[in-house]
């Protein structure tokens, strides 16, 4: 017996070494997998909030990070970020309901982390327990990505 999985189902995962170029990588990579399973409508979302994640991992944390890219069907791809600091920021540790302030006008950080309630759909964390680090993860479908095009 053959097992076929859906065209529109797929999964990428790369470990990232801590490097100053891991977010390049991450946002080379997320082109390339999106562009090759014509997901070119969340593209813009997806590499942006990547980007952010991966770039926090690497400013807030001594290890390596893993990047995984899951297509779960009808346009929808999650996106998770793993890293070994515990910390869970907001948006990730409230529901998404729950909004963050905008960052005022002179802050010099926090806006990465505001995008994402901005311009995804779901997003959550999960402390991984014994040393092990988080999990960050977003889901955008086919309807964000044209409001990040549109620059809204």
């Amino acid at each position: 017996m053959v097992t076929v999985a859906s065209p529109d189902t797929w999964v990428y995962a790369l470990r990232l070494p801590h490097d100053p170029r891991a977010a390049r990588v991450a946002r080379m990579t997320v082109r390339a997998a999106l562009g090759g399973h014509g997901m070119r409508e969340v593209l813009d979302a997806v590499e942006l909030l990547t980007s952010e994640l991966v770039t926090n991992a690497y400013l807030h944390t001594k290890g390596p990070a893993s990047l995984r890219l899951t297509a779960l069907g009808d346009g929808r791809l999650r996106v998770g970020v793993w890293d070994s600091h515990p910390y869970i920021p907001a948006p990730f540790a409230k529901p998404p309901g729950d909004r963050l302030p905008p960052v005022p006008v002179g802050g010099e950080s926090g806006r990465g982390l505001y995008l994402v309630q901005e311009y995804a759909d779901w997003w959550g964390g999960w402390p991984l327990g014994r040393g092990a680090g988080k999990l960050l993860w977003f889901e955008v479908s086919g309807r964000r990505g044209a409001v990040v095009r549109a620059g809204l």
